[in-house]
Order: structure tokens, then C-alpha cells, then sequence
């Protein structure tokens, strides 16, 4: 059986994108094959990196990665978390198109703010993906 493609995407996928991909994968990668990307990306944020590490998951490896390097990709679930994002995505074939806005923590220097969006992107992903309820 195939895993379920999913994109997450952000506006600069440096945090809130990683964050969802690397979380996804690790907690349901045998359902889901998981990936992220932004509309305007610049680098993956350490702080973000450093709140995942802190619960194991390692996304040390992933890359700030243009959504336009998706193109012509199908995905069964293209999720925007963040606003600007769902403005300003480009349209991705698939079978359902989710937002799910979170507050960006790089706008601040504060491992509290990232491990904040981190445990809310946990508690959704769990709810979302986790409930056995998804269903294409």
C-alpha cells in the first residue's frame, strides 16, 4: 500500500513547514510520505531545528526548498500553515487543499515561542492525521 503524499507550505519554509514535514513523518511515516516547501524560502531556522531535536526528531538534514521545485509533483494533501501562504500558493494538483494557520515563530529568538508552535503543530497533526479519520 502507498503512502498518502503530503506537502506542507509556508511562506519562507524555514520553521512552521519544517516542522509539520519532519513531525508528520516521524510520528506516522508508515501512512504518510511528508514534505514542505515556501512560496519566498531562505533557510530552515536553528531554533527549529533545536525544538525538534528536543523530542527526537532530526531535521537537521532538511533544506529551505522553493515550492517551485514541486511543480508538476501531485500530492494527495496540500496543507497552507500559514496565511500568507494560502494567498500566495501556486495551485497543486491533489485531492484536498487544507489551512491550518500557526504564528511564525521566527519573528522571534525565543526556543519558548518555537517549542509553543511545535506542540501546537503536534497536537494538530495527531488530531488531523493521527485520529484514524482521514480519509481521501
Amino acid at each position: 500500500m502507498s503512502r498518502i503524499r503530503v506537502l506542507f507550505i509556508c511562506t519562507h519554509n524555514s520553521a512552521r513547514s519544517q516542522m509539520a514535514e519532519g513531525i508528520l513523518n516521524h510520528l506516522y511515516g508508515d501512512r504518510f510520505e511528508a514534505y514542505s516547501a515556501g512560496t519566498h524560502p531562505t533557510r530552515v531556522n536553528p531554533l527549529a531545528i533545536k525544538a525538534l531535536k528536543e523530542i527526537g526528531i532530526d531535521i537537521s538534514h532538511h533544506r529551505s526548498t522553493s515550492v517551485e521545485e514541486f511543480k508538476g509533483s501531485v500530492f494527495d494533501v496540500v496543507v497552507t500553515v500559514c496565511d500568507d501562504a494560502m494567498k500566495n500558493c501556486p495551485f497543486f494538483p491533489g485531492k484536498k487543499v487544507f489551512h491550518r494557520s500557526f504564528p511564525d515563530p521566527s519573528e522571534s529568538n525565543d526556543i519558548e515561542v518555537f517549542r509553543s508552535v511545535r506542540d501546537s503543530i503536534i497536537e494538530w497533526i495527531k488530531d488531523f492525521f493521527g485520529s484514524g479519520k482521514f480519509d481521501l
